[in-house]
């Protein structure tokens, strides 16, 4: 019986299996297999993705290979960057607080504080359309409602909606139509945000190859940039989630957009097991 040791933790709910390079030799699986098969919810551990540390990087400290539950690579997740970077330090993958990840999205930077949460550099989020990638306009339709839309990306494309109606029930019924929009030529993930105030918003998410989940970081910081340059927030804000909450920093305007975005929220473990191939 082939058994190979898996480590299950999340971040506000956005839950994650990681294992080690040595681990993911034992399977004879190609990756986004292997994603599919752990993360299914029913046959496998069940996860909103699957992390597998890369040390064999020239230019950080460590890297990552990351996949969504449906076997995507995805080129950023804020929540799974939290859990990641729990996990590497305490494994003595790397032996700092603070330390650098070569990701598909570039080099981000997580910070693990003292009391327990994890801070991490998101960079620089992306307006330009063509990089986002984003073709299309600022208003789109989907189903039978018209939407006011902001593209962001994070290192992955993103479709930021504010509104006044309740962001589950949009997330549930519009979600899975505007991840496959033809204005997003990668896909979306899709935000659905409410301001309750200059400091906090409520926000849901459908995520691109994952379906709805209990926060998304990628997500939290988009929605936090699309606030700010539409001056209906400050630019230290909580974000709610359906699994818990993050902070979102960005000293970014509409006059210099430039400037690097930070998320700060917890990391925790759920359990270790032997998994059974």
């Amino acid at each position: 019986m082939n058994t190979i040791k898996v480590t299950k933790m999340q971040g506000c709910g956005n839950d994650f299996v990681i294992l080690d390079y040595d681990e993911y030799k034992k399977t004879n699986i190609d990756m986004p297999e292997l994603a599919k098969k752990i993360c299914d919810r029913n046959f496998g551990i069940g996860a909103d993705g699957m992390i597998i540390p890369k040390t064999d990087v020239d230019n950080a400290d460590i890297g990552w290979y990351f996949y969504n539950s449906d076997g995507s690579i995805a080129q950023m997740c804020g929540n799974g960057m939290r859990c990641f970077a729990r996990y590497v330090y305490d494994k003595k993958l790397v032996n700092k607080k603070q330390f650098s990840v070569e990701t598909l999205a570039g080099i981000i930077k997580p910070e693990l504080l003292d009391n327990g949460m994890v801070k991490v550099n998101m960079g620089t989020p992306i307006l330009e359309d063509e990089k986002i990638p984003f073709k299309g306009e600022r208003k789109l339709h989907a189903l039978d409602k018209e939407f006011e839309i902001m593209p962001v990306s994070m290192g992955n494309p993103h479709c930021v909606i504010i509104t006044e109606e309740d962001p589950m029930t949009l997330a549930q019924n519009y979600g899975p139509v505007i991840e496959k929009h033809e204005f997003f030529p990668e896909k979306t993930n899709t935000e659905f945000v409410k301001v309750k105030s200059k400091t906090e918003i409520d926000m849901r998410v459908y995520e691109r190859g994952c379906g709805i989940t209990l926060a998304c970081g990628t997500g939290a910081c988009a929605s936090v940039v699309a606030c700010v340059l539409n001056n209906l927030t400050e630019q230290r804000v909580k974000v709610n989630l359906l699994g818990g909450a993050v902070l979102v920093e960005w000293q970014g305007s509409a006059a210099d957009t430039a400037k690097d975005i930070f998320l700060i929220g917890p990391a925790e473990y759920s359990f270790f097991a032997d998994y059974i191939l």
